[in-house]
């Protein structure tokens, strides 16, 4: 009886070393997979954003002198911080009154984009948005305008989702459409899906009091925030 008695306990111990066992491997693996898929997503959340300009490069002058480079890099930081609350990495050619060239180049401009190309191609984001302001001679022109790669069908997507955005969040009241380009050097050099987005225009009065301050940046951030979301959202 005894003997009988020390088989059962046996096989039951086994038993309940068996289930411990198995579920231990379950949790294991469950953890391994929740590892690997946020790795996975993790190096698929880089985006990066160019303030245009920077340095002896003004960019656009508007009313009153007004100059492009300091209102894209104000909402470039902006619109940095508002991804990074969503979980992406952000990446930004400037981050600074700066241009990315050296003071001994014969050409900075030239050396300037360059280098903002070779930065996007090395960090090899899932998108990149270049941030500018526009100008024209008539100074009733006004709204954001988004340009894309005429050939890229990603590109396309992406400045539409961006275009719809900045028209909603800024209740613009003749919306602009986004628009194919083959010579701005940035969409012809760029390996990955890169768009313009244009702002505003620094030559219309009102737009350009607006672009100047700190709440109208942050409705673009949030503008250009929700198409890059929407974007990435169908990819």
């Amino acid at each position: 009886m005894f003997f009988l008695k020390k088989c059962v306990m046996e096989l039951i111990m086994a038993c309940f070393l068996l289930i411990c066992f198995y579920f231990l491997s379950r949790q294991a693996a469950t953890v391994s997979v929740w590892m690997n898929s946020e790795e996975a997503e993790q190096k698929g959340n880089v985006i990066v954003l160019d303030p245009g300009h920077g340095g002896s490069d003004p960019g656009m002058i508007g009313i009153d002198g007004l100059e492009e480079k300091g209102i894209n890099l104000s909402v470039s930081l902006l619109l940095r911080e508002k991804l990074e609350e969503k979980g992406y990495t952000v990446v930004l050619t400037r981050e600074s009154d700066q241009g990315l060239y050296d003071d001994s180049a014969q050409n900075k401009k030239a050396q300037d984009m360059q280098r903002r190309i070779a930065l996007i191609d090395e960090t090899a984001p899932v998108l990149t948005v270049s941030i500018h302001q526009n100008s024209y001679h008539d100074p009733s022109v006004k709204g954001p305008q988004v340009f894309y790669y005429e050939t890229s069908g990603e590109g396309k997507e992406l400045a539409a989702d961006l275009q719809e955005s900045l028209n909603t969040t800024l209740e613009v009241e003749r919306p602009r459409e986004i628009k194919g380009n083959t010579s701005y050097y940035l969409l012809k050099r760029s390996k990955g899906v890169l768009v313009i987005a244009e702002c505003g225009f620094l030559t219309n009065p009102d737009e350009a009091d607006l672009l100047q301050t700190e709440e109208y940046q942050e409705k673009v951030a949030d503008a250009l925030t929700d198409g890059i979301v929407t974007y990435l959202r169908k990819v």
